[in-house]
Formats: C-alpha cells, sequence, structure tokens
C-alpha cells in the first residue's frame, strides 16, 4: 500500500513536466513522420501515445525519485491514457485557452530553460531544434495541451470539498493501515528588504539617452539597430519574439501594464516619449496596427546603482537588526518601518511559498543559496543583510527571519491538521477523477495497440 501511494505521489508530481520533456527532446507528436518510425501504442479519441512517450516519462519518474521507485510500462501507460483523455473531452467540453496565455506560460518556460543553460542559442542547440521559432511551436502545443488538461480537471473537481468528519475519517485511516506520511522539515520565513535605488543623475541620464535615440528614429535611423546597440532586453540578440526589439502583442500579452498602456496609446509609426517599468526605461515604436494586434519595436535601458546607494541600503539593514536584538523595534514594527517590498511588507513581513500559497517551506526542497543561509537558524534568528537581485533587475539587500522551524516527523492530527485536510480534498478529488475517467472511457474512441493488449489496468480501456 506504501509502495503504491508513494509511485502515485511521484507520478503527480511530474504530470506537468514531462510531457515537456517528451516534446522538447525534439519529438515531434503530431508528425506523420514520427508515427512511421516510432510505434503507436494507444489511440485515445484524436490523442495518439507513442511507445517512445511511454519510455520518456518512465524514465523521467525514476530519474526525479532517483531510482527509488520504478515503474511498469503498463502503469506508466495508463496514467499517460488518463490525461490524453482529459485532453480530449476539454476539446469536446469547449474548454477554451488563449494565444496570449500560451504565449505567457511559453515564455515562462524559455525563460527557465535559458537562466539554466545561459542563453537561447544554447537551449536550441540542446533541444535540437532548428531556431527559437521552431522551438516556440512545439512548446506552444505542450503548453496547450497542459493547459487544457489543467483546466479539464479543475472542471470536474472544482465543487469538490471535505468536511471536519472526513478529514478525521482519512487520517484514521491512515493510522490504522501504518500508512501515516512522513512530512519534511519546514520553516516560515519573515523578511525586510530595503531597495538601492538609482539616483536621480542616473535616471535623468537614461531618459535624455532613449530621448536621443527617439529624435534619431524619427530622422531616419533604424530602430531595430538602435536596439541591438542599446537595448537591455536579453531578448534583443535572440531570433525570435525580442528580436532586434521586435514583439507582436495584443492587450492579453505576459506584458507589464504600464507598458501596453503606452504601446496601445501610440500612433503607427510614432515613437514614444521614455517611460518606466518595474524593468527599467523603455521607449518603443509601433510598426503595425493588425486589429486588436500590433507590432513593435522597443528599448530597455536599465539604470546603473552607484556602489554608495548599495552600501547605504546595507548599513541601513545592519542598524535594522542591531535594533532589534537590543529590543528597541520589534520586526514587525520594523518591517512598517523599513521594508520596500510590497507583497511582504503588508503580510507583516511573511513570505507567502507559491507552489502552496501558504507560508511554510519544505527545507530540502529550497533554492539552494536560500537554504544555505537559513537551514543552520533557530526560530527568531536573523541572517546578515546579503545582496539580492530580481529578475527585472532590481538590487537591494534583505535580512530572513526564522519565524518556526518544525522538524521532519510522522503526521499528527492536531499539528498538522491543514496538511492531513488537504491531503484528504486531494484523495477525493482524485476518486472524482477516477470515476469521471471510467464514465468517459465508454463513450470515447480508443484503440490499444496488440504489444499493449496484456496489461493488467484498473479501467476498462479495452472495453470488455
Amino acid at each position: 500500500m506504501r509502495l503504491k501511494m508513494k509511485i502515485l505521489k511521484n507520478i503527480k508530481m511530474i504530470k506537468k513536466l514531462a510531457l515537456i520533456v517528451i516534446y522538447v527532446t525534439g519529438i515531434n507528436g503530431f508528425s506523420q513522420e514520427r508515427v512511421k518510425i516510432d510505434g503507436v501504442a494507444v489511440v485515445v479519441g484524436k490523442n495518439i501515445v507513442l511507445d517512445s512517450d511511454i519510455e520518456k516519462f518512465k524514465l523521467e519518474v525514476e530519474q526525479r525519485s532517483e531510482g527509488k521507485i520504478q515503474i511498469s510500462d503498463c502503469e506508466m501507460l495508463e496514467e499517460i491514457m488518463i490525461q490524453k483523455l482529459l485532453s480530449h473531452h476539454a476539446v469536446i467540453d469547449s474548454i477554451v485557452v488563449s494565444e496570449s496565455e500560451i504565449k505567457e506560460q511559453v515564455d515562462r518556460v524559455l525563460g527557465s530553460f535559458t537562466q539554466q543553460l545561459g542563453s537561447m542559442e544554447k537551449v536550441i542547440e540542446l533541444y535540437g531544434f532548428n531556431d527559437e521559432d521552431d522551438l516556440r511551436k512545439e512548446l506552444s502545443t505542450v503548453q496547450k495541451d497542459q493547459m487544457l488538461i489543467q483546466r479539464e480537471r479543475s472542471s470536474i473537481v472544482e465543487n469538490i470539498e471535505v468536511t471536519p468528519d472526513e478529514v478525521r475519517t482519512y487520517f484514521n485511516n491512515l493510522k490504522d493501515e501504518g500508512n501515516l506520511p512522513e512530512l519534511g522539515a519546514e520553516i516560515e520565513l519573515s523578511q525586510i528588504v530595503i531597495y538601492a535605488e538609482p539616483t536621480e543623475e542616473e535616471n535623468k541620464r537614461i531618459i535624455d539617452k532613449l530621448t536621443k535615440i527617439k529624435e534619431d528614429v524619427e530622422a531616419g535611423s533604424s530602430m531595430q539597430m538602435k536596439a541591438l546597440l542599446n537595448s537591455d532586453d536579453p531578448s534583443v540578440s535572440g531570433t525570435g519574439q525580442g528580436s532586434g526589439g521586435f514583439y507582436t502583442i495584443t492587450r492579453e500579452t505576459g506584458f507589464v501594464k504600464e507598458f501596453k498602456e503606452v504601446a496601445f496609446s501610440t500612433d503607427e509609426g510614432e515613437v514614444s516619449e521614455p517611460f518606466k517599468t518595474q524593468f527599467g526605461y523603455h521607449i518603443i515604436q509601433v510598426e503595425k496596427i493588425k486589429g486588436q494586434q500590433i507590432d513593435i519595436r522597443h528599448i530597455l535601458i536599465q539604470p546603473e546603482i552607484d556602489e554608495n546607494k548599495l552600501l547605504e541600503a546595507k548599513n541601513t539593514l545592519e542598524k535594522v537588526k542591531k535594533d532589534i536584538a537590543d529590543g528597541t523595534i520589534s520586526f514587525i514594527d520594523a518591517v512598517k518601518e523599513y521594508s520596500q517590498e510590497d507583497a511582504t511588507k503588508n503580510n507583516k513581513g511573511v513570505i507567502v511559498n507559491p507552489a502552496t500559497g501558504d507560508s511554510h517551506f519544505e527545507l530540502t526542497r529550497m533554492d539552494p543559496t536560500l537554504y544555505s543561509r537559513v537551514s543552520s537558524l533557530k526560530a527568531g534568528e536573523l541572517t546578515d543583510p546579503f545582496y539580492d537581485e530580481t529578475r527585472e533587475g532590481e538590487k537591494m539587500f534583505k535580512i530572513l527571519l526564522l519565524k518556526s522551524k518544525a522538524e521532519a516527523h510522522t503526521a499528527d492530527y492536531e499539528d498538522d491538521y491543514v496538511k492531513i485536510q488537504q491531503l484528504s480534498k486531494q484523495k477525493k478529488q482524485e476518486e472524482t477523477i477516477d470515476k469521471w475517467a471510467s464514465d468517459k472511457i465508454s463513450d470515447t474512441y480508443i484503440k490499444i495497440n496488440e504489444s499493449h493488449k496484456n496489461c493488467d489496468f484498473n479501467k476498462n480501456w479495452s472495453k470488455k
């Protein structure tokens, strides 16, 4: 029973990544050539599952579990078939995924790949695509499929809730079976952030520079060349969106509000005045307006931060830390008075875990750099001030407070009620999905290759 639970848990963890792995390795799931050279394992509705999909998905599970979990081809195939069933019925149920949402997800994935490998060129080379456009097309297909699956799942389980009695019964059943989950060490963190802002002189220098570029472009200079020579946008030297400062955008595109407001209030052929966003200072030239879509050229210049400003932020936080230690000011009052990061300042400094939506972080799954800063702290202790920088280029110093720390332990009903409740709800959701899948199999076209018909599936895929 415990082994089965671990297998299912691990599968759920890697679902979102596995299809990306399958497609990004350069195998096109929709090409006729691929079907000819790679055996078709199963067809679910209009979706094809290939033998290589099973192998890659299976390998991903084993790698992510560091070899601790072995899973059979049949188990893996059934898991993929459920995903394909969800994708097929998402289309039937008219689930909508917009092009702007797909692009935003693709940008996020490519941004992560680029950060890991160092450049877009290295990403393209590693995954064997001809250029960035080819890679984007393939990722768009994958992301659309994943979003359809996620939204179909959400629509099926959106009204699922658990009562306190159901939570208690779920916990007691796990306890009676000797199957209570082991919970890793967790911490809660709070922070005080002070940004190192550019000087007024530096801001004026950049505005003057962008104004001069605007005048040069209006006098006939190439905006594309100006972008290549001056822009701090990391995509400017690539081959896809952002290359030479060029973007095609809509009002739904994932750009910040200030950027879109300027872009859609600028006439065709016109160059905007310099304007500021969280990324720095910009100018935009609108090349073509095509209904709700526009083609633009863009230049971004980020201010340089004076070393004295960085030192000033660090010194301020060193004083704040000393005042907290001396009892002159409480941590929460120091957050109110000094912190400049809005999200945590309005939350008494508490950092929310984006993966879970609560304030707890599993210690061993934290970013290694952050882990090294807080792993040796005791509850109530502060880090020394340290430098940090956002992907938007904002520079800052921080101090972190280890608000609480729970050591690894077997789940306890009272202490871990919220987690037990979440697990109980997840189980009920999975049972609902399982029932939905069993019902839908009967009226969905499914063809299983002879080599997989002997699989002992949990569901009646063969409709016998």
